[in-house]
């Protein structure tokens, strides 16, 4: 009994492995080429973090020395010497080695009825900061960094002083410079882990997650699985589907092939499969928006004597309604499908055409119902963020569902719907995908530079990154504004200069 219980385990272990692991829809691959560039605007965000540190005041005494440091500001940072890169598995590394600070702070010293005051410049040399950013997905599916890991020390700290007790500040620089080397090294961390658990991840609460595309359909763009992290790129699993805004929960399986970048040339690739097209005409059709309806006017005039020449026997048998106005529906029948070759991207297309005469204030009468097969060459490009699709009607085919003779007397009506679809009905088609549909990348980001390459059942977008906007541009859009503090009756007195208080 065991034993069989083993081999249908074996047997299984190969489906359940298989189920487990869903297909992306969209995938999007960061080189190292890509990092660098991230690198760049990072090293200008830790910047601006580390000239924010607050180090607390130092005081103290020895023998009949009095001595207090405040106001301790960053003046200068020199960080020459930074590396950012990937760690695998799910880790960045951002390496900055003998950097310098420059400090000025207040200095108040009291020798028995000797009081100084004044500022110091200080500089702290050899400055190292080792940090391990982990990477993760979020139950809402959205690229999080989930741990900072930070370890900073600083080699060397000169102060210079001035003053007339420069001698007795020189004979304190020990003590002082001691401590606000602690100081100091003890705030770095402290500050870039703020820096990256909440605003660099206020960033990238920027990427869309689950968002609408126009008024009928949205799309889901969560991630599927942590990040896979190699160490020479970043790859992103996103399910990439649309839903019908109607019915937002609404899954539609994925059978397509699974996107395969391998190019590392660029600094991102994105790559989109069959599925992602596929759900995106899904969710159309089920919205019910694949339809339009020409009536009187809106017909071609051309379109409509030749019309009315093909069914000229019917209409003389309805004398009342031989001036009666034209009216086309035409609608999708079933939800377009998608096909991804390396010689091109096209979409198939079924649908039904229904002509009729609709009488002023009677029922309208249908003449004919035809079926129709098209085939569509999809352009698809990239422009900023936006993903688009241009489209244009390569193949065309009509038949009658009631009968062969029916269809071999629409043959003449061939030409000139085809020329209905490439006049009037593809620049309605093509205007709906206009806008396109955002790339899940930050605010601020964009790409440049892109060039489509398409693969058997998917196909992939190289392009390199551009800053739009900075980061500090970014997280100032979006950082909650500060509540207005509350104070008691009384305000606090401002602290005294009294050189006895230190």
């Amino acid at each position: 009994m065991a034993a069989s219980s083993c081999r249908l385990l074996l047997l299984l272990l190969p489906w359940l492995v298989t189920t487990s692991h869903s297909p992306p829809g969209c995938k999007i691959r960061i080189t190292s080429k890509g990092l660098d560039l991230v690198k760049q605007e990072g090293l200008r965000f830790v910047e601006q973090e580390l000239q924010n540190i607050t180090v607390s005041d130092l005081h103290g005494k020895e023998g009949q020395f009095h001595y207090n440091i405040s106001q301790v500001k960053v003046m200068d940072l020199q960080l020459a010497f930074s590396d950012l890169h990937f760690q695998p598995q799910q880790h960045l590394v951002f390496n900055i080695n003998n950097a310098s600070i420059s400090l000025r702070f207040r200095r108040q010293l009291l020798y028995w009825f000797f009081y100084d005051i004044g500022s110091i410049n200080a500089s702290a040399d050899g400055v190292h900061i080792h940090t391990v950013l982990q990477l993760s997905k979020d139950e809402a599916g959205r690229l999080k960094i989930s741990n900072i890991t930070c370890n900073a020390s600083i080699a060397r700290m000169h102060a210079g002083f001035s003053g007339t007790l420069r001698k007795v500040y020189e004979f304190l620089s020990t003590f002082i410079v001691t401590g606000m080397r602690f100081l100091l090294s003890q705030q770095i961390c402290p500050s870039l882990e703020h820096a990256s658990l909440v605003l660099l991840n206020s960033v990238l609460d920027t990427v869309p997650v689950r968002n609408y595309v126009d008024e009928h359909i949205g799309i889901d763009y969560s991630l599927l699985r942590d990040p896979a992290v190699s160490t020479d790129t970043l790859d992103l699993d996103f399910k990439g589907m649309f839903f019908p805004r109607g019915r937002e929960n609404q899954e539609l399986e994925n059978h397509a092939v699974e996107p395969v970048i391998k190019e590392t040339e660029r600094m991102v690739y994105v790559a989109f499969s069959e599925y992602f097209f596929d759900s995106a005409m899904h969710a159309y059709f089920q919205a019910g928006v694949l339809a339009i309806e020409l009536q009187g006017e809106k017909v071609p005039k051309d379109l409509e004597v030749l019309l009315r020449a093909t069914f000229f026997g019917t209409i003389f048998m309805l004398s009342p309604a031989v001036d009666a106005p034209l009216r086309l529906v035409l609608q999708v029948s079933a939800p377009p499908r998608c096909t991804i070759k390396p010689s091109g991207t096209s979409v198939s297309v079924s649908a039904f055409l229904n002509i009729s005469l609709v009488p002023p204030g009677r029922p309208a009468v249908q003449l004919s119902s035809m079926a129709m097969e098209t085939k569509l060459s999809a352009k698809v490009f990239l422009q900023g963020k936006a993903l688009r699709v241009q489209l244009d009607l390569r193949r065309f085919r009509i038949y009658s569902k009631q009968s062969a003779l029916e269809s071999l007397a629409l043959f003449s009506l061939q030409a000139p719907l085809k020329t209905l679809l490439q006049l009037t009905i593809m620049p309605i088609i093509n205007e709906r995908t206009k806008k396109g549909v955002q790339i899940p990348l930050p605010e601020g980001m964009d790409f440049t530079k892109e060039v489509v390459t398409n693969h058997a059942g998917f196909l992939t977008v190289g392009a390199d990154l551009h800053f739009s906007k900075g980061l500090r541009e970014v997280i100032e859009k979006y950082r909650p504004a500060p509540t207005t503090p509350t104070y008691p009756s009384s305000w606090p007195a401002e602290p005294s200069m009294d050189p006895h208080q230190l």
